[in-house]
């Protein structure tokens, strides 16, 4: 079987509220999300072991162990399958953009097509914004991210990002 490759689009917060704070400490939100086009790439190949090699601008700093989010995706879907995969590393990590988040939902969209495997629907574990990751569409996103609901008639917009290059821890 041949590699398979996807892309992993930047995630934008057109609006973002803070409606609230759950017990547990997370925030409660409502925000109107769209996807840019600026995205990282990962590629799956069929392996034995579940490997993650990073590539790219922003590769440096970005774990290659457990504590990636890629990885976590992976062994949630299975955790006894093995695949090869490479993370191309364009969005900077800790900039708000998702960049982690589109990483895992592109991992779990390869590795369940090249494992065979569904999806869970209870992928908001692995991260509040992996579930609105899962698609480019527009979305309104609520709660912790696990309420999503498409939306219409967002135009294209023409947006600049713009990387200080500061990291910006989510809490």
């Amino acid at each position: 079987m041949r590699a398979e490759t996807a892309l992993a689009p930047a995630k934008i917060n057109l609006t973002l509220h803070v409606t609230g704070q759950r017990a547990d400490g997370y925030h409660l939100l409502d925000s109107l999300v769209i996807r840019a086009d600026v995205c990282d790439r990962l590629t799956v190949r069929p392996a034995d072991d579940l490997t993650l090699s990073v590539t790219g601008p922003f590769a440096t700093g970005v774990p290659t162990d457990a504590r990636n989010l890629v990885l976590r995706a992976a062994r949630f879907l299975d955790p006894q399958k093995g695949a090869a995969i490479t993370l191309e590393k364009y969005l900077p990590h800790a900039a708000g953009i998702g960049g982690g988040s589109a990483d895992a939902a592109a991992a779990l969209t390869l590795l369940s097509d090249l494992w065979g495997v569904a999806i869970p629907q209870d992928i908001s574990v692995l991260g509040a914004d992996v579930p609105v990751c899962m698609t480019v569409l527009p979305q309104r996103m609520q709660g912790v991210g696990e309420r999503l609901s498409l939306v219409d008639l967002v135009p294209d917009l023409p947006l600049v990002l713009v990387n200080p290059g500061v990291a910006v821890p989510t809490a």
